[in-house]
């Protein structure tokens, strides 16, 4: 068994105890959960979401794009915050490629009908002429030889655009037609660097009657996309580290994290300064506790471009590092006044990727129920943040959102009189409380502890971001 599965099992063994325990008690009698709640405080009676509020109206005052002067602007300043709370401090710079669109134009002729595309987010720009062979999803396996040398037409679905382009570009297309599986819009998609061929969308209407068409005959199109292409830029990730006493060190590592970029042209105050304000809070809490576990504070760049920057962490780790790493703590998108809709927690939800409890929720659930929000929190499942590579190395990791989602989700609406105060507050202390549990000195034996969490019940919740 490896280290770090020895000591996540003795961490999760210490809330089955807790759980299944009904209350043990405590020192002199007193009951666990009031126990845990006291020493909760030692965080929570320190958080103040005046701060929070603050770095998000700071970091908000102008896009934060990953490969921007805006987004380096805002790394720098968490830089030099976690530099003032006296942790080891570092700008992991990284190189992604970033799709170019300058006087974009897109043509798609097929016989006398000019379709009118969209030209796909990071498309080549060339200009072919060929046979059009319809190939349905383009799921891998399912692409025919006779593609090599024609232009694809592609259905929208169940794959990633990446993966659909890959597939046939893989097999000899010269260009793509994407049509939507449902509405009335063209404007979908998106290519990667190297897939150098061009790419264009249409309506679903555009591709089903071209389908019946092709079913009744060939036919030859003349594709032609100028503007647009794909860029190297450089993004950053920011990571402090906080090592524990020496004498005290049970060789684990914590981790808290948010992502720092924003979509183009939003301000992104809650997506995702809200969780970045909440890094940089508990990271000035925690700057001079005693500790027997080293924490790490990171925020991400590149978020937004496909969980960059995240990736490229977790990259970095070594085995070693990964195998000591018992919990990742993701903020993103806590403070919308307008996100959550009626549902239990204030709209708060912890996601997975596999829709299963793990150390981190079942602490936080309990945290939820001692701390401000003063109920257990529940949990559901769901990618799309940077809770994702941390999984995928075995570590307990969770997201923590409201959901589902604001109206202003990525737009320049995302502004800083759309936070609330109380929400920033009570996820603070949700994960403040959380990731004490794991660091104080009289842990990990949380079962022998007079401070492990009282017993909580809570639910799966089946909850899209957008129900």
């Amino acid at each position: 068994m490896s280290k770090k599965k020895a000591m996540s099992l003795l961490l999760t063994a210490g809330l089955v105890f807790s759980v299944q325990g009904a209350y043990a008690q405590g020192k002199e009698g007193v009951p666990n959960s009031q126990a845990a709640a006291a020493f909760d405080n030692k965080i929570i009676k320190k958080i103040n979401s005046d701060h929070m509020y603050n770095t998000v109206a700071l970091l908000s005052e102008q896009p934060r794009a990953a490969g921007t002067d805006g987004e380096l602007k805002g790394a720098m300043y968490i830089k030099g915050q976690f530099e003032k709370y006296g942790y080891q401090t570092e700008l992991q710079p990284f190189k992604f490629y970033d799709a170019v669109r300058k006087n974009v134009s897109g043509t798609l002729e097929i016989g006398n009908q000019n379709f009118h595309p969209y030209v796909v987010s990071g498309s080549y720009s060339d200009e072919v002429t060929a046979e059009v062979i319809h190939v349905g999803k383009a799921i891998a396996g399912t692409v025919p030889g006779a593609v090599r040398g024609k232009i694809a037409l592609i259905e929208r679905g169940d794959i990633s655009f990446l993966e659909k382009i890959q597939n046939v570009l893989n097999k000899g297309a010269v260009g793509v037609i994407m049509y939507n599986n449902s509405g009335t819009s063209n404007t979908f998609g998106q290519a990667g660097y190297g897939q150098n061929i061009p790419v264009v969308a249409i309506t679903k209407d555009q591709g089903l009657t071209l389908v019946e068409q092709l079913k009744a005959g060939t036919k030859t199109a003349h594709l032609k996309v100028t503007g647009s292409g794909m860029e190297e830029k450089t993004s950053y990730n920011v990571i402090a580290k906080m090592k524990p006493h020496k004498n005290k060190d049970t060789g684990q590592i914590v981790m808290i994290g948010a992502h720092h970029d924003s979509v183009p042209g939003g301000p992104g105050a809650n997506d995702d300064a809200s969780g970045v304000s909440a890094v940089l809070e508990l990271a000035r809490v925690m700057a001079n506790m005693p500790t027997d576990t080293e924490l790490r504070f990171v925020t991400f760049g590149a978020e937004e471009k496909g969980l960059l920057g995240s990736y490229h962490y977790a990259g970095t780790l070594s085995d070693e590092e990964a195998d000591r790493m018992v919990a990742h703590f993701q903020m993103d998108m806590i403070g919308s006044k307008d996100a959550g809709g009626g549902h239990k927690a204030n709209g708060l939800i912890m996601y997975t990727i596999d829709g299963k409890k793990n150390l981190v929720t079942d602490l936080a659930a309990a945290a939820g129920a001692r701390t401000a929000l003063g109920e257990a929190v529940p949990y559901g499942q769901l990618g799309r943040s940077d809770h994702q590579p941390f999984h995928e190395l075995g570590i307990p990791a969770a997201l923590f959102i409201h959901s589902p989602l604001e109206p202003w989700y990525h737009t320049p609406a995302d502004t800083i009189d759309k936070i609330d105060k109380n929400k920033l507050q009570e996820t603070a202390e949700i994960v403040g409380a959380s990731v004490y549990q794991i660091v104080r000195p009289d842990t990990p034996a949380l079962e022998h502890s007079r401070v492990a969490p009282g017993p909580v019940d809570y639910d799966f919740e089946n909850r899209p971001p957008g129900a």
